[in-house]
């Protein structure tokens, strides 16, 4: 008797996943974080509105919802000025990336992304064979030009670039994503990821006509709208990929409870901004608790904040861990020199109250 015959590519990759939850974490230790500041989520919850819709939508959880998502898109291009046809929505941006490499990517085929940036979308192009040539940062910001640039030397399929970007939080301007566009060379596609778009300052997202082939934009409701949990991302872009989304999605994975829950928080606009000001507030307080304790918190477009450590990256471990002993849940950036750093997500006065009291502790822990 034998088991499945895995292909050998499947064979050739490590069992791993991206991240490790913090319910993993919880697990390992044995008792719950005293605040949740790693997964930059919104703390600030979702719109009232959205949970009514979902609570009233729970009800009819009985029935599919409907595969072509049609009240969600129709809105969404209405929001955006743009047509049905021009959007797809999925289960999170990190669901719709893995769509488009299996459209685009097959074994070898080249792939630009940054050293350190989201691991996620890299992960999808181990998946499916590609073959990944990453590019540095210019200091704390991705480096368009050198994206593009490679994307030039190798004959990308896909140039990778989160405009604000995670893990660092910076962002450039949206005259620097035009410009990108334009570098790019025939054949090229630029995965444009805008999850944090909402929270970055005006002149951050470009205008971009949805029918330009050479990009592809995804924005998500798991950050400024505080629904992280139900995975409902979108995708807007030229017809012809649009309508290829269809050849290979899963035409049900977006249920019907989150799609009436995805609507009802685009349409309450108040809340959203509610959010935003909760997370612009909460960015300067971060800052000053980093900076009492003679920490440097780097400039944020998003709703978390990168603290450079002032040394290397074990002493920034050092750090992180001190204070997950101290039941407080952050992350770190994966990659030198940014490893130096930890990022802490925005929180609530009382998430804050805690990490303020725990990170003058850690840091003397950490030598």
């Amino acid at each position: 008797m034998t088991g499945p015959r895995y292909t050998p590519l499947v064979e050739s990759l490590p069992s791993t996943v991206p991240f490790v939850g913090p319910e993993t974490q919880e697990r390992a230790r044995g008792r719950p974080f005293r605040a949740r500041l790693g997964a930059n989520e919104s703390l600030f919850g979702p719109s009232p509105r959205a949970v009514a819709a979902m609570a009233a939508a729970a009800a009819e959880v009985s029935l599919y919802g409907d595969p072509e998502i049609h009240a969600l898109r129709t809105a969404l291009a209405a929001h955006h000025g743009v047509a049905p046809d021009q959007v797809t929505v999925g289960e999170g941006i990190d669901g719709l990336l893995g769509n488009l490499v299996r459209l685009l990517v097959d074994e070898g085929a080249p792939v630009v992304t940054s050293e350190g940036a989201y691991p996620t979308f890299a992960f999808h192009v181990a998946g499916f064979g590609g073959r990944l040539h990453k590019v540095p940062y210019r200091g704390d910001h991705e480096d368009p030009e050198a994206l593009a640039a490679e994307a030039r030397k190798v004959g990308a399929r896909i140039v990778y670039f989160a405009n604000p970007d995670n893990p660092m939080g910076s962002h450039h301007p949206a005259a620097s994503v035009r410009a990108l566009i334009e570098a790019l060379p025939e054949g090229t596609l630029l995965a444009l990821d805008e999850a944090y778009v909402e929270l970055a300052p005006e002149g951050t997202a470009p205008e971009i006509d949805p029918e330009d082939p050479r990009v592809i934009r995804f924005r998500t409701f798991s950050k400024a709208y505080g629904m992280a949990g139900l995975r409902v991302g979108y995708a807007i872009g030229a017809r012809d990929l649009i309508r290829a989304f269809d050849k290979v999605r899963n035409h049900f994975g977006v249920g019907r409870i989150a799609q009436a829950g995805a609507l009802a928080a685009l349409e309450d606009r108040g809340w959203l901004a509610h959010v935003c000001a909760e997370v612009q507030a909460a960015r300067a307080e971060i800052g000053r608790i980093a900076a009492d304790c003679g920490l440097t918190p780097l400039p944020s477009a998003t709703n978390f904040v990168t603290i450079d450590c002032g040394r290397d990256g074990a002493f920034a471990r050092a750090v992180l861990n001190e204070l997950v002993a101290r039941d407080i849940f952050v992350r770190m950036p994966f990659v030198a020199p940014h490893d130096r750093c930890i990022r802490v997500s925005c929180g609530r006065a009382e998430d804050l109250r805690a990490f303020a009291e725990a990170l003058p502790l850690a840091l003397a822990a950490a030598g």
